[in-house]
């Protein structure tokens, strides 16, 4: 699987581990991809660029060895994010998402990830104008909108995010837009009605009692909208 769109904005729904038991984080992966999961995103956190830590390189390829053929999509909360491609790709990453406030020279960093041979996403924190991005539309694969301020899991959804959205998806029909932070099946439709198609759900999938139940809820409603945009 790749997220790279070929001509139309498909839906594809992403969980996020971050929420997941870590004392299991494989077998928390692998229930998943069996509930339906189109990819993993994996949220990686220094402790520089959001006041938290996560995992890095080496728990990535454990997850690797256990699923070799998932998607892992790397949302890369991270200081100096050029300092870490090598290592990822190494560990079984097949994409790269940095933070444009974090990139000293973003066509630089674009450059060096599809060298690696991963595809690329630049994400958008709450606070940044989405002109920020603009310039590298036709250089990326993804961009990813934070609805939550980036770092913790279980944050509330920011509506006032959807804007950017709108912007991006009328800006380019194929791209892909994905959305992440307080996304369920209340905040869905907005996310989905405004442009997203890459949904990426933690708290509500991992911690439901039925993951499959939620997934399809999710991807039903973006079917609604984007897929016919």
């Amino acid at each position: 699987m790749a997220l790279k769109s070929s001509g139309c904005a498909s839906c594809q729904i992403g969980p996020s581990i971050l929420n997941s038991d870590l004392s299991c984080l494989a077998q928390e992966c692998e229930k998943l991809v069996a509930a339906g999961a189109d990819y993993l995103h994996l949220d990686v956190m220094d402790g520089h660029f959001v006041p938290n830590l996560t995992f890095g390189a080496p728990v990535v390829k454990c997850l690797r060895s256990r699923l070799p053929n998932v998607y892992f999509d790397m949302h890369m909360m991270v200081s100096e994010p050029e300092k870490w491609v090598d290592d990822m790709c190494d560990a079984g990453a097949n994409s790269y998402v940095f933070h444009i406030e974090a990139a000293k020279n973003p066509v630089e960093l674009i450059k060096l990830i599809r060298a690696k041979g991963m595809e690329v996403g630049i994400g958008v924190s709450p606070d940044t104008p989405i002109d920020k991005v603009l310039p590298f539309l036709e250089q990326v694969d993804l961009i990813l909108i934070m609805t939550v301020y980036p770092g913790f899991g279980g944050q509330s959804f920011i509506h006032k995010m959807m804007p950017k959205i709108e912007q991006l998806r009328k800006s380019n029909k194929a791209l892909n837009i994905e959305v992440d932070g307080g996304i369920n099946k209340d905040t869905i439709e907005i996310a989905a009605a405004s442009g997203a198609n890459l949904i990426v759900a933690g708290t509500a999938v991992v911690k439901a009692d039925d993951p499959k139940v939620v997934i399809e809820l999710l991807r039903s409603c973006v079917n609604k909208f984007v897929v016919k945009s």
